[in-house]
């Protein structure tokens, strides 16, 4: 029996084969994957782990599936997905500060809310990124002057078949980045924070709330499609350079905020990724700043 076969078998529920992943996004569209696998526990990392290792299938880690852009069609990797003791969170107080930690597969929202609600202060920023502490670590997420850098002690990563614990400084947090590679699964975070005024923590969430809801866009996008270039912003760049409401096939440039990508209802990732192309050529030939987006991507000539 192949370790493939042998995942698939030991695995049960735990692992499903030829499974939708773009549904799975907040873009609701794209593609499928070979193998989704489906982690509660350390105990089922023990026992899983070794043979997704050696079934020789890229692994990426995948949480709410925000800034994620899955290419229609089905792609030849394995995925893993965490929830249940790895979507805990707990904290005690320790020498003035609050020690958080959080497993990777916990929203960062929830978690905003149940530290602001306890006065636990120094995250509320976190209400409004669409995604969990795993993906938050990988792409170092952040909003209203606040990133996760700035209160990270350690995190827990699963890399190369074996668990380690990561400081602050080999994560390597930098503007959306980190020094974590494909194939790296984050397994939990430890946060550094303090105590505050409940009441003030909370009305700081509720401000966030209140400030995406009146400058993002609903419906089905995957957060900002581009980082901020030094010294300016990308949806001024987007603005300015004639793209706001673009629209190719089932996607189009929101209206609302120039840096979100929104699809369609039953439409096609490929769109999204040609209108993202489009825009960042047009904005090239406009101001001669070439974007980089902020998304991951499977498929479009980048599957890990």
């Amino acid at each position: 029996m192949s370790a493939f076969e042998e995942l698939v078998a030991l695995g049960g529920e735990r692992v499903e084969e030829h499974a939708p992943l773009g549904a799975r996004t907040t873009y609701r569209v794209g593609g499928s994957v070979r193998l989704l696998v489906t982690l509660s526990s350390r105990a089922d990392l023990d026992k899983l782990g070794p043979l997704m290792t050696e079934t020789g299938l890229g692994i990426l880690s995948v949480g709410n599936g925000s800034n994620l852009l899955v290419e229609d069609g089905e792609h030849d990797i394995l995925v893993v997905h965490l929830v249940g003791e790895l979507a805990t969170l707990t904290w005690r107080d320790e020498g003035g500060l609050v020690v958080v930690d959080a497993g990777a597969g916990l929203d960062m929202p929830i978690a905003a809310r149940r530290l602001a609600k306890d006065g636990v202060v120094g995250f509320e920023w976190a209400v409004g990124v669409p995604g969990t502490i795993g993906g938050g670590v990988a792409m170092n997420a952040g909003g209203h002057g606040a990133d996760l850098a700035t209160s990270i002690g350690h995190a827990t990563v699963w890399t190369d078949g074996t668990t380690e614990t990561w400081t602050r400084q080999r994560l390597g947090l930098g503007y959306r980045t980190s020094a974590l590679r494909v194939g790296d699964v984050v397994l939990a975070a430890t946060l550094l924070l303090r105590r505050g005024d409940p009441g003030e923590a909370e009305e700081r969430v509720r401000d966030v709330v209140r400030w995406r809801r009146e400058h993002q866009p609903g419906g089905a996008n995957g957060g900002s499609v581009f980082r901020n270039p030094p010294h300016d912003h990308a949806a001024r760049l987007i603005e300015a350079a004639g793209c706001k409401g673009l629209r190719y096939a089932s996607a189009r440039v929101s209206e609302k905020h120039a840096n979100f990508i929104q699809a369609d209802a039953n439409g096609r990732a490929d769109d999204v990724f040609t209108l993202l192309s489009l825009v960042r050529e047009r904005v090239s030939e406009d101001s001669g700043v070439t974007l980089v987006s902020e998304h991951r991507f499977i498929g479009f000539g980048v599957t890990p």
